[in-house]
C-alpha cells in the first residue's frame, strides 16, 4: 500500500487523512487510484505533480468526498466522516476546480450565492472581507461590481476562489486552478492563496499542478502521482 504520510517532524494536528482509499472506473473497472494512505496536518502546504491522467484529480476529489471511495475511507481530525456530516466537512475542506462555474450577474452576486445555501445559513456576506481578498489578488474594490460574463479566465478563477475563501475553510484542495491561465493570472491566484494561508497558521492546502516550478513555489511538501499511485516526497 503506497504510504504518503508526512514525516515525524510535521505539525501534530491531523486534519484530513485518507485510509486505504481507492477508486475504480465505474464502467471499465480499471483502478484509477490504488489503495492510498495520506495525512495532511495543520500548517502544511502540499503539492502533487504528475502526468495527465495519473490520478491527481481523482485523489483530490476523493479527499473532498465529491466521489465515493471503492475502498477505504477519509477522516477529519481523526474521526471517520459519517454521511450526515459530509456537508459540515465540505464547509471546512473546500475543493477548487480548474474551470470555475460562474452565475449570471456581477461578481458580488456570485459571492453572495453561498450564503443562500442551507449549510451557510448562520453566516452573512461581508463586502469588505470580499474586497480585501480580491485586493490580495491585485484587484480593486470595483472588481466586485464587474459582470461575471465580462471576466477573463483569470478573473473568473479569482472570483471563484474569493467565493470560497470568504467562507473561511480550514483546508483548500486546489485542482490545477491555474492550468489554463496566463503567468500573471497564475501568480495572482498564488498570491491570493498565500495570503489566505498566512492569515492562520493552522490552515493547510493541497495544490495539484502539472508545473513542477509552481509546485516548488506554492508548497513545502511535494508528492508525485503515477498510474494511480501516490508517492511521498521530501518536505
Amino acid at each position: 500500500m503506497p504510504d504518503a504520510t508526512s514525516p515525524a517532524s510535521a505539525p501534530s494536528i491531523e486534519l484530513v487523512a485518507a485510509h486505504g482509499v481507492m477508486r475504480r472506473d465505474a464502467v471499465r473497472g480499471a483502478v484509477l487510484l490504488h489503495p492510498t494512505d495520506f495525512t495532511l496536518h495543520a500548517g502544511e502546504r502540499a503539492a502533487i505533480t504528475g502526468p495527465s491522467g495519473s490520478g491527481k484529480s481523482v485523489f483530490l476529489r476523493t479527499l473532498a468526498l465529491l466521489d465515493a471511495c471503492d475502498g477505504g475511507h477519509v477522516s477529519w481530525r481523526g474521526e471517520r466522516i459519517a454521511r450526515a456530516r459530509v456537508p459540515a466537512y465540505r464547509r471546512r475542506v473546500a475543493y477548487i476546480a480548474q474551470r470555475p462555474a460562474m452565475l449570471d450577474g456581477t461578481v458580488e452576486d456570485n459571492l453572495r450565492y453561498p450564503f443562500t445555501l442551507r449549510s451557510y445559513r448562520d453566516a452573512h456576506f461581508d463586502r469588505d472581507t470580499a474586497a480585501r481578498l480580491a485586493q490580495a489578488a491585485g484587484r480593486g474594490a470595483d472588481f466586485l461590481d464587474k459582470l461575471a460574463s465580462d471576466l477573463s479566465g483569470g478573473e473568473a478563477q479569482i472570483a471563484a476562489l474569493v467565493r470560497v475563501l470568504q467562507l473561511a475553510p480550514e483546508v483548500l484542495l486546489l485542482d490545477e486552478p491555474t492550468a489554463s491561465l496566463d503567468p500573471a493570472s497564475a501568480r495572482a491566484i498564488e498570491a491570493l492563496v498565500s495570503a489566505w494561508f498566512g492569515a492562520d497558521a493552522l490552515r493547510a492546502c493541497i495544490w495539484v499542478s502539472h508545473n513542477p516550478e509552481q509546485a516548488r513555489r506554492v508548497a513545502d511538501r511535494h508528492l508525485t502521482m503515477n498510474a494511480g499511485v501516490l508517492e511521498g516526497g521530501a518536505r
